[in-house]
């Protein structure tokens, strides 16, 4: 068993040494005064020479650590915070819209018209064959409720609103849980708390920490309040794309997962249960993801960007 360890620690340890021969092998092609790789057009040597310098110690560390291909560059931010302005605008309107007897399709017919007549696109729509333009999830639905004329919403209800916005082939995503009318005080608690778990788990974010900082701290705030996290579901990289790396899990040990380095964007949104943390979906549409009990779950959703002293929040 000894052997078998050392061994495999000696393999790990080639492996990054070669990973780490081919990253400073690609780094020493570039000329400190040469353009950096992320498009800044500042010099190597005043933009990403020490970030460079700082992976590579880590992944000889044997740290899981971001590809150049993860790292926004400054235009890859400014478009992601401009398809972001709308995403956000479509998530505070509704703040005043939604009332007992809105149906769920009246808000996806919003957040079609709003997205469209201010330049951008519903990255729902279509998506792996969704039919809709925003994910609408009421009460028992964990994520992934679509859209229907059917579904009316009444006093009392929670709504989570899911939205993802298109702008100059760079993407915004965030959700937001509405308190239809008056709702009772243990919805409200559920829907506060876990607002409380996308906060903590922001907090955990910090330049050079680990994805598995956020997940810890969000598991602890839930479970010390008495709910469950649901597991099948998580975080991820946006930005360039609709779902990028990293896989941003809500549960997990702090000081694990992939090193969080700065110019990384991606979201933080929590599912959290009333009751057990198991789900199921609907077997004839094949999204819905409900709670296995039929109690209640609450998700909120932020995207945002690891800068050199802490976070930006993009969308929210």
């Amino acid at each position: 068993q000894l052997k078998q360890n050392r061994s495999a620690k000696l393999a790990l340890f080639e492996y990054n040494k070669l990973c780490l021969t081919e990253e400073r092998s690609e780094n020493m092609k570039m000329s400190k005064n040469a353009p950096c790789w992320c498009g800044s057009k500042k010099k190597y040597k005043h933009c990403h020479e020490e970030w460079d310098n700082t992976v590579n110690v880590l992944r000889l560390q044997g740290q899981i650590v971001p590809e150049h291909h993860l790292i926004k560059s400054p235009d890859d931010i400014k478009w992601i915070k401009k398809a972001a302005v709308i995403n956000n605008g479509i998530l505070d309107e509704l703040e005043h819209m939604i009332h007992p007897g809105m149906t769920t399709l009246e808000i996806d017919q919003f957040v079609y018209d709003y997205t469209t007549s201010h330049g951008g696109i519903p990255a729902d729509l279509g998506y792996e064959g969704y039919p809709k333009s925003v994910c609408t999830s009421v009460n028992n639905e964990i994520c992934h409720g679509i859209p229907s004329d059917k579904v009316v919403l009444k006093e009392g209800d929670i709504v989570n609103v899911d939205c993802t916005t298109i702008f100059h082939r760079h993407y915004a995503d965030a959700s937001r849980m509405y308190c239809v009318g008056k709702v009772d005080p243990e919805a409200q608690r559920l829907v506060d708390v876990t607002k409380e778990c996308l906060e903590v788990g922001k907090a955990a974010v910090r330049p050079w920490g680990h994805v598995g900082d956020i997940g810890a701290a969000i598991q602890e705030h839930a479970h010390k309040n008495g709910y469950t996290v649901v597991r099948e579901f998580c975080g991820h990289g946006v930005g360039n794309g609709f779902h990028e790396d990293p896989y941003v899990m809500h549960y997990g040990i702090a000081g694990t997962g992939m090193v969080l380095a700065p110019g990384m964007v991606f979201t933080i949104e929590p599912m959290i249960n009333q009751g057990k943390a198991s789900l199921f979906v609907d077997e004839k549409n094949g999204w819905t993801a409900y709670t296995s009990d039929g109690k209640l779950s609450a998700q909120w959703e932020n995207t945002l960007l690891v800068t050199e002293h802490g976070i930006e929040v993009l969308a929210w």
